[in-house]
């Protein structure tokens, strides 16, 4: 099995890059492997090169922008181009006031209607301390 690993910015605060033993993308490597007309893209490559995508963990705001289409960093834009014959599962983790936001609701039946799979969230204590329901 080989992975590679498609972190969003915000994500970096999560976690030390040198405790990754994958390859790592992030919005940077977009632009620094793409600089002209011929040249690969690369949500284009990843998304030809993998067999199944695992978004672990979807939060709240990235779970919307797929949802409704938006791709505006590299994580997205591989979910809004990938091939819809292959696999891809989602596993949604948010603070429980936004997981029982009525958008929330929408924004996974969407992606379901999309044929995406869901690992469903468990219960445990926050981050920021709550106790999750």
């Amino acid at each position: 099995v080989e992975v590679k690993v498609v972190t969003t910015e915000r994500a970096k605060h999560f976690y030390d890059a040198q405790e990754i033993a994958a390859t790592l993308y992030s919005d940077e490597d977009e632009w620094q492997l793409w600089k002209g007309r011929s040249d690969p893209v690369l949500h284009i490559e990843l998304r030809r090169w993998a067999d199944l995508m695992l978004v672990a963990p979807l939060d709240a705001n990235t779970l919307a922008k797929v949802a409704n289409g938006i791709c505006d960093n590299l994580l997205t834009c591989v979910i809004r181009a990938w091939d819809l014959s292959k696999p891809l599962l989602f596993c949604p983790a948010m603070n429980t006031a936004m997981w029982e936001h009525p958008l929330t609701a929408r924004h996974l039946e969407q992606l379901r209607a999309f044929g995406y799979t869901e690992i469903p969230c468990v219960v445990k204590k926050l981050v920021c301390g709550d106790e999750g329901r």
